[in-house]
């Protein structure tokens, strides 16, 4: 179950450390339909990643597909690659799928999402290829923050 707020994560999450923190960079324009079932948005996007388990970046052919259906209920669906380092220094990837609800009209948007993880790092394979892990997309100064955390 998926809650959707607005404003800054709850006080959980500032106490807690994210597993991966990424900062999104949005520099190449995408392209969104309109038609009468809804819109449909496709966002490319980069971004640096942070962490004590991987330190990288995230491929610039990410993608963030929005949906907006014609009552007003966004559907994000992000796929992206990083590539980088794993916490015993080995380079590695970390495939990610994301995904959230919010309503389409957040002035300030925040979310909570769901993601699966895929690696190629024989040191993070057993602890990333679980399901107990949820994310949080926050908008700080401009910048889109992604923090995932284990539940």
């Amino acid at each position: 179950c998926l809650l959707v707020r607005s404003g800054q994560a709850h006080t959980e999450e500032t106490m807690k450390k994210p597993i991966l923190e990424i900062r999104i960079d949005m520099t190449i324009q995408g392209k969104t339909i309109k038609t009468a079932r809804g819109d449909v948005s496709m966002i490319p996007f980069g971004g640096i990643v942070k962490s004590d388990l991987f330190n990288g970046i995230v491929e610039p052919w990410g993608v963030d597909t929005q949906i907006t259906n014609h009552i007003g209920i966004k559907t994000l669906s992000a796929r992206y690659m990083l590539t980088g380092k794993d916490k015993e220094g080995q380079d590695c990837h970390i495939y990610v799928e994301n995904k959230a609800w919010m309503k389409a009209d957040e002035s300030k948007p925040s979310f909570e999402s769901i993601p699966v993880f895929y690696t190629d790092s024989d040191a993070l394979a057993s602890y990333l290829h679980q399901d107990i892990f949820y994310g949080v997309g926050s908008v700080e100064e401009g910048v889109l923050w992604i923090r995932f955390y284990e539940k």
